[in-house]
C-alpha cells in the first residue's frame, strides 16, 4: 500500500512537471527553476525531479538541450530552428526540438536566410520520408549585411553578394548607392524585402574599393563576418583618456613583484603582451612561479564606453596580416601590454611549486611588476637548446617545470593535437611571396604549460564545491557561483567511430574504450603521422571529429585538455572573457555573492559566436591568399594529398603549401564515378578507378578564383 501511495506521489509530480512545460513550449528548465514554479521547498522532493527529468528524456517527451536543461519535445505542429543553408539554394533547420533536421525546399525558405532563427511549420511526415517544413516566421535575422560587388545601369543597381549563402542579389534604389560604382566592392544592408518579391531591396553603407586590392580584401573578409575593422573617433578618445600613471595607492594595494626576476616570451610580431613569469627559489628550496596577467580591467571599468565596444567584439581577430584588436592601441599595445623595463599592472596567480612541478601553495590577487626582459620565442628556445643566453637559469628551470606539467597532462587524459600554423612572406602590395609554418617548440609549451595552470587553478578555486582557501583571502563556500568556463564536450561517438574507421584504412588506428585510452591512443597517432603528407588531413579530421570549445556558466568540463575545471584568465587584453574573469575572480577573492547566471551566460554566447566569427574571418584570409599566391601557377603541376571527398567531386591539399581546391566531378572525364560515402571515396563505374580520402595525386592548377576563394585543380599524368 505505502509503496502504491508513492509512485501516486511520483505520478502527481511528474504531471505537474510536463504542466510546466507543456505551457512554456519554447522555454527550457532544470530541477531547480521547475521546483521554484510548483513552489516545492522540501529537499527530498526536490530531487525528485531529477529523476523524472531523465526519465520524461528517455520517454522522448522531453530533450535534453544543455547537461540538466531541459525542453518539451515537439510532436508536430511547429518547431524553432536554425537554418542551414545549402549552396543549392534549399536548406536544412536545426532543432533541439528534433533528433534529425527539417528540410525547407528554396520555393518553402520564405526570405529566410542562412544562420536565421526560424519558426517552421511541420509538414505531415509520410512513412519513410525525412522530416519536411515550411518557413512561416523569421524570429531573429543572423545577419543584415552583405559584402559584394556593386552592378549599376541607367534605372536599377544590384549588389551581388560574394558568399555563397546568400543566394539572392540585392536591389538598391540609385538613391541608396552612397556614391558606389560598377564593378566596386561594397557593403550593402538589407532594409526590406517586400513579401512575394524573389530580391530584397537595400543600401550601400560602405564603398570598400576595387576588388583584388589587399587592404580591400582584408576588409571585405572583415565586413562579410560583421566584424569592424577600426575604432570610432569617440572610442579612440576615450581610450586615450585613460590614466596610465601607477598612483601609491595602487603600490599600496598590490603584492610588489618588481625585484624578481621577470620576463615575456611570445611572437616575433607581437605588440600587445599579455603575460609575463616570473620565478625565485624560496628559502624551503621549492620554486615560486608567478603567472602575472596585464590587468585591463583596472584601466576598463564596467558599462564604459571602451567596456561595452570590448563586450562587441569580444576578441581581437587575427588576419594574415594585421590584428584587429578588441581594445585601442593605446591601451592594447602601451598602457597594458607588459613590455619591458617599465612597470605594470597585473592580475597574477602564484604557485609554489617543488620540483615534481606539484602546487604546494597559490595565491590569486593584484601586483605590479617589472618585466625585466622581452623574448621572442625563438630567443627563448635558443636558450633552452643551448643553456645558455640571459635569464638561462630562470628559463631552464621553467622549461623543466613545464615539461613535467606536459607529460601529467598526457597522462591524465589531455589530447596532443599541434596543427601547422600557415604563415605568408607578403610584400609591400600585400602580395604573398610565399608560405612558411611556424612550428610548436619547447619555448611555446613553456608558456602554454604555465597559462594552462593559472586557468585550471583559477576555475577550480570558484568552481569547486566546497572550497576552503584561506591562502588566498577567499571565504569558503558552500555552493556553487557563477563564473565564466571554457568547456569542451566530449565527441560524438558515430564520428569517433567513423574516424576509427577511416584511419584503419590508412593503416593507424585508436582505441575505444575509455576517455583516456581514447586521448592516449590518438596522441600516439599525432607522433606516428607527424612529418608524412597524410599529417595534416588526420589533424584536420580528428579535429572536426571533437566537440567545438565554448564559454559558459554551467561547467561540463574541458574533454580535450582533461580538466573537470577549466576558464580563460590569461588573455584579458585580446579576449573579453578573461575580462569577466578577472571581474568575477576579485569579487568572490572580497567575499561577493554569486553574480546573475543568466545574464553571464548571455555574455558567455555572445563571447562564443564572436569567436567563431573571427576564428572564420582568418581562416577566410589565409584562404584568400593561399589562392593568390597560386593564382600565377595556372598549369603547374604539384603533389596533393586527398583531404575530402564528397558528391561534387574531391579536395585535395597540396604537400608543400597546403592549400587545398577541388576537382569537380565534371572534370573527371574518363569514367563515370559513383560517391560511396561510407569509404569516403568515388569509384568509377566502368574503370573501378579510385579516388579515396588519404590518397596521395599530382595535380594541375586549372583556376583561381579570388572573389569567391576558391581553387580549381584538374587530374596531372605523373611525368614519364
Amino acid at each position: 500500500m505505502a509503496r502504491k501511495k508513492k509512485n501516486q506521489s511520483r505520478d502527481v509530480l511528474t504531471n505537474a512537471v510536463m504542466g510546466v512545460f507543456t505551457n512554456r513550449p519554447s522555454q527550457t528548465f532544470n530541477y531547480k527553476q521547475l521546483a521554484k514554479r510548483l513552489n516545492i521547498k522540501d529537499v527530498a522532493t526536490r530531487r525528485q525531479i531529477i529523476p523524472i527529468l531523465e526519465h520524461l528524456a528517455e520517454k522522448k517527451d522531453l530533450v535534453e538541450v544543455y547537461p540538466g536543461k531541459y525542453k518539451l519535445k515537439s510532436k508536430g505542429g511547429y518547431i524553432y530552428g536554425t537554418v542551414d543553408m545549402t549552396q543549392f539554394g534549399y536548406a536544412y533547420v536545426l532543432s533541439d526540438a528534433l533528433e534529425e533536421d527539417v528540410f525547407v525546399s528554396r520555393n518553402n525558405l520564405n526570405h529566410a536566410l542562412n544562420g536565421d532563427y526560424v519558426k517552421v511549420y511541420l509538414y505531415a511526415r509520410r512513412r519513410e520520408k525525412r522530416a519536411e517544413g515550411e518557413v512561416v516566421e523569421i524570429i531573429e535575422r543572423a545577419r543584415k549585411t552583405f559584402v559584394g560587388i556593386v552592378e549599376v545601369s541607367r534605372h536599377w543597381a544590384f549588389l551581388n553578394p560574394d558568399s555563397k549563402e546568400m543566394p539572392y542579389d540585392l536591389f538598391i534604389p540609385p538613391d541608396k548607392l552612397n556614391g558606389a560604382e560598377t564593378g566596386q566592392k561594397a557593403i550593402g544592408r538589407i532594409t526590406e524585402w517586400p513579401k512575394g518579391s524573389k530580391n530584397p531591396v537595400g543600401e550601400i553603407i560602405e564603398v570598400l574599393g576595387e576588388p583584388g586590392v589587399h587592404d580591400v580584401e582584408m576588409h571585405a573578409i572583415l565586413a562579410e563576418f560583421e566584424l569592424p575593422s577600426k575604432f570610432t573617433d569617440e572610442v579612440e578618445k576615450s581610450a586615450e583618456g585613460v590614466p596610465h600613471q601607477i598612483t601609491p595607492q595602487d603600490y599600496a594595494e598590490r603584492r610588489d613583484f618588481r625585484k624578481v626576476k621577470t620576463f615575456t616570451i611570445d611572437p616575433v610580431d607581437a605588440k600587445d603582451f599579455d603575460d609575463a613569469l616570473s620565478l625565485q627559489k624560496l628559502k624551503n628550496g621549492n620554486w615560486e612561479v608567478g603567472i602575472h596577467i596585464a590587468d585591463v580591467t583596472h584601466y576598463v571599468k564596467p558599462k564604459s564606453l571602451l567596456d561595452q565596444e570590448a563586450y562587441e567584439r569580444g576578441t581581437s581577430v587575427y588576419l594574415v596580416d594585421r590584428v584587429v584588436p578588441m581594445l585601442p592601441e593605446k591601451l592594447s599595445n602601451l598602457v597594458c601590454s607588459l613590455r619591458p623595463d617599465e612597470e605594470k599592472l597585473c592580475y597574477s596567480a602564484v604557485f609554489e611549486m617543488d620540483e615534481e612541478a606539484e602546487v604546494a601553495d597559490q595565491w590569486f590577487g593584484r601586483t605590479v611588476i617589472l618585466s625585466d626582459r622581452r623574448f621572442s620565442y625563438e630567443e627563448a628556445q635558443a636558450i633552452i637548446e643551448t643553456g645558455q643566453g640571459e635569464l638561462h637559469d630562470e628559463i631552464l628551470q621553467l622549461h623543466k617545470l613545464a615539461q613535467v606539467l606536459r607529460e601529467q597532462r598526457f597522462n591524465e587524459g589531455s589530447f596532443s593535437f599541434e596543427r601547422v600554423e600557415v604563415k605568408f612572406h607578403i610584400d609591400e602590395s600585400g602580395y604573398p611571396t610565399g608560405i612558411y609554418y611556424r612550428e610548436n617548440k619547447e619555448s611555446n609549451q613553456l608558456i602554454e604549460e604555465f597559462m594552462l595552470l593559472a586557468n585550471k587553478k583559477v576555475a577550480e578555486l570558484i568552481g569547486k564545491v566546497p572550497s576552503e582557501n584561506p591562502s588566498t583571502g577567499s571565504v569558503p563556500q558552500t555552493k556553487s557561483r557563477t563564473f565564466v568556463y571554457r568547456i569542451h564536450d566530449k565527441p560524438n561517438q558515430d564520428k569517433l567511430e567513423s574516424f576509427a574507421y577511416f584511419i584503419r584504412r590508412l593503416g593507424y588506428q585508436i582505441r575505444m574504450g575509455s576517455k583516456k585510452q581514447i586521448s592516449g591512443s590518438i596522441n600516439r597517432l599525432m607522433e606516428e603521422i607527424r612529418g608524412k603528407k597524410e599529417q595534416n588531413m588526420i589533424e584536420n579530421l580528428a579535429i572536426r571529429t571533437m566537440a567545438k570549445a565554448e564559454y559558459s556558466t554551467m561547467n561540463i568540463g574541458h574533454y580535450g585538455l582533461g580538466f573537470p575545471y577549466y576558464t580563460h584568465f590569461t588573455s584579458p587584453i585580446r579576449r573579453y572573457p578573461d575580462m569577466m574573469v578577472h571581474r568575477l575572480l576579485d569579487h568572490y577573492l572580497k567575499g561577493g555573492d554569486s553574480k546573475s547566471h543568466k545574464k553571464y551566460e548571455a555574455r558567455c554566447k555572445h563571447a562564443s559566436e564572436m569567436e567563431r566569427k573571427a576564428m572564420n574571418a582568418e581562416w577566410a584570409s589565409i584562404k584568400y591568399k593561399q589562392v593568390e599566391f597560386l593564382s600565377d601557377k595556372i598549369g603547374e603541376v604539384f603533389d596533393g594529398v586527398i583531404s575530402g571527398v564528397t558528391e561534387w567531386g574531391i579536395y585535395v591539399e597540396l604537400v608543400g603549401c597546403k592549400c587545398e581546391g577541388m576537382i569537380s566531378m565534371r572534370d573527371l572525364t574518363d569514367d563515370f564515378y559513383d560517391y560511396d560515402e561510407d569509404n569516403y571515396r568515388l569509384v568509377g563505374k566502368k574503370t573501378g578507378r579510385q579516388f579515396q580520402l588519404g590518397d596521395e595525386i599530382m595535380i594541375e592548377v586549372a583556376r583561381a578564383n579570388l572573389a569567391k576563394r576558391q581553387l580549381d585543380f584538374v587530374l596531372a599524368e605523373a611525368p614519364e
